[in-house]
């Protein structure tokens, strides 16, 4: 029997909730085990059943999408979240992305569509609402030419794992591929990120691909 994935799904909006939940209902990989009508509740309930997937609204009473993502971050690195909103600012996207989320699509996207993004999330590809990918794009290259960014860097390894990265890899998957333990991939993630001057994977993920360096 295929393993079912878990879901935990965090907006304020009732109806939407209702509307995502009957939507993933329709995929037999995707099991909905919780839902939170705000950042504080649904913090709790992802520590609680440490879910497979996050699917984050932003603006929230309370608590907002990004505090609770930092969060949810915080304590578990490896739980994939994806916001979910109906912002499409640059300033939000790449907010977000650099905060750690593992994807960004929008509430108007046709829920086909919609299903296809979450299931690719969930199994290790990063996930951005067309239109939206060539925005993060261009601010993280006009940032990289500020910054002299150049994977001449890197080790050997660490080049391996970032294009692995782009690949939408997971640490599990790496290190399987790779023959290494998950810990050592942590590591050299970690310091790949800091010489490319990267505060997140996705942003990584996205520069390797734009530069065709993958």
């Amino acid at each position: 029997m295929s393993k079912t994935n878990s879901v935990v799904i965090i907006d304020d909006h009732p109806l939407f909730r209702k509307g995502v939940h009957q939507l993933l209902d329709l995929e037999p990989a995707l099991t909905v085990v919780a839902e939170a009508s705000s950042g504080e509740e649904g913090v709790q309930l992802v520590a609680q059943h440490e879910p497979d997937l996050v699917l984050l609204d932003l603006n929230m009473k309370g608590m907002g999408g990004l505090k609770a993502l930092e969060a949810i971050k915080q304590r578990n690195p490896d739980i994939r979240v994806v916001v979910l909103t109906v912002s499409d600012t640059s300033d939000d996207l790449i907010g977000t992305i650099r905060a750690g989320a593992d994807g960004y699509l929008l509430k108007d996207m046709e829920p086909e569509e919609l299903l296809a993004h979450i299931k690719e999330a969930v199994f290790g590809s990063t996930v951005i609402a067309s239109g939206l990918a060539g925005r993060l794009a261009t601010a993280l290259r006009e940032e990289a030419t500020a910054k002299n960014r150049n994977v001449k860097d890197l080790t050997e390894r660490e080049m391996q794992i970032l294009r692995s990265l782009a690949g939408g890899k997971s640490n599990k998957l790496i290190a399987r591929d790779l023959d290494i333990t998950e810990g050592t991939v942590k590591v050299h993630v970690k310091h790949l990120l800091r010489k490319l001057n990267f505060r997140s994977r996705v942003e990584a993920a996205v520069w390797v691909v734009e530069n065709k360096l993958g």
